[in-house]
């Protein structure tokens, strides 16, 4: 279930493209009035009994859409990746606010590659269960796995993780670095979400412009040299310069009160 503060976008089936339903605003993900948004599901990963099924070019298409879905949410690409991402996903660039995944049962192999993709992580401490379990099953990751666990965990460890296909709990995951937090699991079962709402409350009356010009530099000086990176960051700290939230910062601080940030 994908969900945004401002409404509410649905996943019916595995890795289809989210309809929306009873949203504030049904426009796309670069309206302004979508901040942060949370993404939760019941257990997810690729059903293997349909992908039985496929003929290898059925599995081309497959894994070409599955990596569409995760580009559409995860970070923004540069304009070569971008120009090739299938017609039926929206540009990465349009979607720049900070998505959090939260995982409260399973989340395996294509599971967690979606939660790999967003920004932030969270995790039911016992009754999530996530890996990258492909070559238990005779496959590899190919929706971003082998890509982005690496720039999340680190080479070796992630090697590790992939090779042997091993299953972690949530509780473990936050001591590996691989989700932000991890909460004691509830009645409902949605425990892990309820945590992603209130990380997302938090993120929600800051600046938007500095936020996600914050993604922006964050997201991509982590793919070059630190020069570059800071290079990178130097641009992005110029366009929110001429922003009215940072006058409005500016002026909340001297006269002692909350800021009120438009997103101007």
């Amino acid at each position: 279930m994908l969900r945004a503060l401002t409404g509410a976008l649905r996943l019916p089936g595995p890795w289809s493209r989210p309809p929306t339903r009873g949203c504030a605003s049904d426009a796309a993900a670069g309206d302004p009035e979508i901040q942060v948004r949370a993404l939760a599901a019941a257990d997810q990963g690729a059903d293997l009994k349909e992908r039985e099924q496929m003929s290898e070019a059925e599995v081309g298409v497959f894994i070409h859409r599955l990596r569409g879905l995760m580009n559409e949410i995860g970070p923004c690409p540069g304009p070569a990746r971008a120009s090739q991402a299938e017609p039926f996903f929206i540009s990465t660039a349009a979607f720049p606010a900070p998505t959090i995944a939260a995982m409260d049962g399973f989340a395996l192999g294509g599971g967690l590659e979606l939660a790999l993709a967003c920004d932030l992580r969270v995790a039911a401490a016992s009754s999530a269960v996530m890996g990258l379990i492909e070559t238990t099953r005779g496959l590899l990751p190919g929706a971003g796995g082998t890509q982005r666990l690496p720039r999340c965990l680190g080479v070796a460890l992630a090697k590790e993780l992939i090779f042997t296909g091993r299953r972690l709990s949530g509780a473990q995951a936050q001591a590996l670095g691989l989700v932000n937090h991890a909460v004691a699991p509830n009645e409902e079962g949605d425990a892990a979400y309820h945590r992603a709402l209130a990380l997302a409350q938090e993120i929600l009356p800051q600046a938007p412009i500095a936020v996600r010009l914050g993604k922006v530099a964050i997201d991509r000086g982590i793919e070059v040299d630190i020069a570059s990176g800071m290079a990178i960051e130097g641009i992005c700290y110029a366009q929110n310069i001429p922003t009215r939230d940072r006058l409005e910062g500016m002026a909340a601080f001297r006269e002692k009160r909350p800021p009120q940030f438009l997103g101007e």
